[in-house]
């Protein structure tokens, strides 16, 4: 018989075993939701979680305000920012590849100076959920990195330089791309291929509310 687990209040907490590197790629749809859905797992149990968008900053076709962007509003301990430009690059939709570069940069050196923050917290200890990033982070996604990355809007070895400069107990997440990337894939303890067998939209379905915003 089915059963459900009585939640418990969210208290500030620290992870015992943080501090991989993931890596989640394909030609599948779910790997901002995967992610996503682990970080709202993570917020869970009481630990600090951060969202940086680098692409994905809508379109014509999508709402600007996301489902995922209420429910991480609703939830303690997990913010998030879209750092993307308006458009989606390479789409022939009108937006500038000039400005997805700018904005793509810019959000590297967000993920830098986020990085380096939490480099000078100790993430052995809980932090508040109500706090800032800057105050410290236990788990950072960088949602679109890779896509960013693979697309020639920041280098490749940017990222790897992300991998290289992330404090021991923090858990990063990288998310995007088509390609594998082996910038990436060489450094990341946990890799994953989401694989596109049918996707709906190959069939002229376009994206739809509460599925893909």
């Amino acid at each position: 018989m089915a059963r459900t687990v009585d939640p418990q209040p969210i208290a500030p907490a620290a992870p015992e075993e943080f501090g991989l590197v993931q890596v989640w790629w394909g030609t599948g749809k779910g790997k901002t939701t995967a992610a996503l859905g682990m970080g709202m797992r993570a917020a869970g149990h009481g630990y600090r979680v951060h969202v940086l968008q680098f692409m994905k900053a809508g379109t014509g076709t999508v709402e600007d305000t996301r489902g995922e962007y209420n429910a991480i509003a609703a939830l303690p301990g997990m913010s998030y920012e879209n750092a993307g430009h308006y458009g989606w690059h390479g789409m022939l939709d009108g937006s500038d590849d000039e400005a997805h570069q700018a904005r793509a940069e810019a959000a590297l050196a967000r993920a830098r100076d986020l990085l380096e923050a939490s480099t000078r917290a100790d993430l052995t200890e809980p932090l508040a959920l109500d706090g800032p990033p800057e105050d410290g982070l236990h788990m950072l996604v960088l949602d679109e990195v890779l896509y960013a990355a693979n697309r020639g809007l920041i280098a490749e070895e940017e990222v790897q330089g992300l991998v290289d400069g992330k404090p021991a107990d923090l858990e990063l997440v990288l998310t995007g791309g088509h390609e594998r990337p082996e910038y990436a894939t060489d450094v990341a303890d946990l890799v994953t291929n989401v694989d596109k067998e049918v996707h709906p939209m190959e069939a002229g379905q376009g994206a739809r509310k509460g599925t893909e915003f």
